[in-house]
């Protein structure tokens, strides 16, 4: 299998994934597909946007009639697919109930027997709350059973998941020793009861501790995720892949996706999706429709596809961040969540696009976005000295009395002149009407900037940015405010 990295923004990208049975295009969705229970077809499930699937090689294993046909025909003969398969190893089982009646041996071995596209070895998915001791059992014996995998399906397309529990150096370490080993994707484990919880900070640790192991053009797979509020995050941080069955086990208890949050169906008196569902029914007719199981599984997919096409969309504009900072505000944990994220902006920003079209600012959050930091470093560089002017105010300056001329944006702090049409800081956007907070961050950023450089520092600002920070620039440069030079005019 081969993995090539399009189009990228943050970590997220638009990739190809080449399989024996064709190109998938990532990041994507993997629906789950139970051969037991049926409920939308492979050929329905595309018709949603669904390019690959996803079933469970332990279901078949343990059904002597699904075996036989899988074991005669394929196992996609037995789901009437053409699309590419990936076969789960009975791992959630595990986790559910404590024990499989199988070995990972075995069960590598029946995945290679059906022409699985993917498969799986039986990892162990340590739940969220373990002691250390045990996270890091489980873990070295996923690997063994991954390496083992690797060897029994001799050259065809194994993944390695990275397990830990939610101990980012177990994390780290697991996905650096099978880093070492050709698996084709490498999918993190365990995140569903962290999903479940909403426990999203943990998986945004999880997940960047496993991407800190790997090499960037890995295809990376988030076992369990499939909620399309929490896709735009995932993707951010370099996830390529996702499975869930959601779709319809949130159907069976009458919910509804959208890309905000879930709603059930009886408090709905007008859909918020123009899906061929939502825009072929009522709430009150798709709530009396004897099909309505199937019709909301089918909904639930179609707006999953809608959301992972729209992130797509906003890796090619470059404006991703902008999607998740819309998105976290859906819920207070998501937020935190994406505060989590930004604290490793400076890992990020090394693999983040240097040019984008556009920065909007939308809130505290901006301040610590990897862009921001590409600025700080980019000022770093440029040696500014001499006389300088640093100012809030565009209009009625002496520019012919200075060395430089430098402007005050929100989030970045200063910016030369000359780059006042260059990206990110001169291609920003950020309202006028400023809370007293941001213009205090803002002003810490310039005082570090003027107690970092060498030169003779005036500075300029109107009198709406009259704080404390003030004073504490005044030690260090020429203070002016924009009043005293009107009543000079005057």
């Amino acid at each position: 299998m081969e993995f090539e990295v399009l189009q990228k923004d943050l970590l997220g990208r638009i990739g190809r994934l080449k399989t024996k049975r064709g190109i998938v295009e990532t990041p994507t969705l993997l629906p789950v597909i139970n051969p037991n229970q049926i409920i939308l077809t492979p050929e329905e499930i595309k018709k949603c946007g669904a390019e690959m699937l996803i079933t469970n090689a332990y279901i078949i294993y343990k059904s002597r009639d699904l075996r036989k046909k899988a074991r005669e025909k394929g196992v996609h003969e037995l789901l009437e697919t053409d699309m590419p398969v990936m076969t789960d190893s009975g791992s959630y089982q595990l986790s559910e109930y404590g024990d499989v009646e199988v070995s990972s041996e075995e069960i590598v071995r029946f995945q290679v027997e059906i022409k699985s596209d993917i498969i799986v070895p039986l990892d162990i998915p340590t739940p969220p709350d373990a002691e250390f001791q045990q996270a890091e059992m489980e873990m070295m014996i996923s690997v063994e059973r991954a390496l083992e995998a690797l060897k029994i399906a001799k050259g065809k397309d194994v993944a390695g998941v990275i397990q830990g529990s939610i101990y980012e150096e177990l994390r780290e370490r697991c996905a650096s020793l099978l880093s070492q080993y050709p698996f084709s994707i490498y999918p993190i484990g365990a995140a569903v009861p962290l999903l479940e919880e909403y426990r999203f900070s943990e998986i945004v640790r999880i997940i960047m501790a496993s991407k800190r192991a790997l090499r960037f053009d890995a295809p990376v797979h988030l076992f369990g995720a499939g909620h399309p509020m929490f896709l735009s995050l995932a993707v951010a941080m370099g996830c390529d892949l996702f499975d869930s069955a959601a779709y319809a086990l949130y159907a069976r208890d009458n919910r509804y996706l959208t890309e905000y949050g879930t709603v059930y169906l009886e408090d709905l008196k007008y859909f918020p999706c123009s899906c061929p569902i939502c825009s072929s029914y009522t709430p009150d007719e798709l709530r009396k429709d004897e099909e309505k199981f199937k019709l909301l599984s089918m909904h639930n997919l179609y707006v999953t596809f809608e959301e992972l096409r729209r992130v797509k969309q906003a890796i090619v504009e470059g404006s991703l961040s902008e999607l998740i900072e819309q998105r976290v505000r859906a819920h207070p944990l998501l937020l935190n969540a994406y505060r989590e994220f930004l604290k490793y902006s400076e890992f990020i920003e090394k693999f983040d696009s240097a040019v984008k079209s556009s920065f909007f600012y939308s809130g505290l959050e901006s301040f610590r976005r990897p862009e921001v930091i590409f600025h700080e470093k980019k000022l770093k560089k440029m040696g500014i000295g001499g006389r300088v002017l640093i100012t809030t105010c565009k209009d009625n300056i002496k520019k012919e009395s200075y060395d430089y001329v430098m402007l005050v944006k929100i989030p970045f702090g200063v910016l030369p002149e000359e780059l006042d049409e260059s990206y990110p800081a001169g291609q920003s956007l950020a309202p006028e009407n400023l809370y007293e907070e941001e213009k205090r961050l803002v002003l810490r950023k310039v005082l570090k900037f003027i107690k970092n450089s060498e030169g003779e520092f005036t500075f300029l600002y109107d009198p709406s940015w009259e704080l404390e920070e003030i004073n504490e620039i005044k030690k260090y440069a020429k203070v002016i405010c924009s009043n005293e030079l009107s009543d000079k005019k005057n």
